[in-house]
């Protein structure tokens, strides 16, 4: 997998990290899902490594990064975020995504 991230991915993280004096300055705002082709794919950011990748969100790729921000104590705030897409854009398939997560077992490790 290339190690290239595109601009929009490098400004987001930017974006996220601005007027920040430390990782849990940021905690309240940063978000770690930036949806993308109607929630068929998505820009992950992720905190604990400074990086942000782009995944489809039925790939196992997806259920996996969203795995380890949760095992770092980040889980609900990721699926607040994702029932919050949810109520903002039901027809997206945010609901099927949260299902698959829970079903993966993925914020069992919060």
């Amino acid at each position: 997998m290339a190690s290239n991230t595109s601009k929009t991915a490098r400004a987001s993280v930017r974006a996220g990290q601005a007027g920040a004096s430390g990782a849990l300055s940021v905690l309240g705002e940063f978000k770690y899902l930036i949806p993308l082709n109607k929630g068929k794919h998505v820009y992950v950011r992720n905190l604990t490594n400074g990086k942000t990748v782009h995944l489809s969100t039925t790939s196992d790729a997806f259920a996996e990064e969203i795995r380890v921000l949760a095992a770092a104590g980040h889980a609900i705030k990721i699926r607040a975020e994702i029932q919050a897409l949810n109520s903002a854009e039901p027809d997206n398939g945010w609901a099927a995504t949260e299902q698959r997560l829970v079903d993966a077992g993925v914020f069992e490790a919060a």
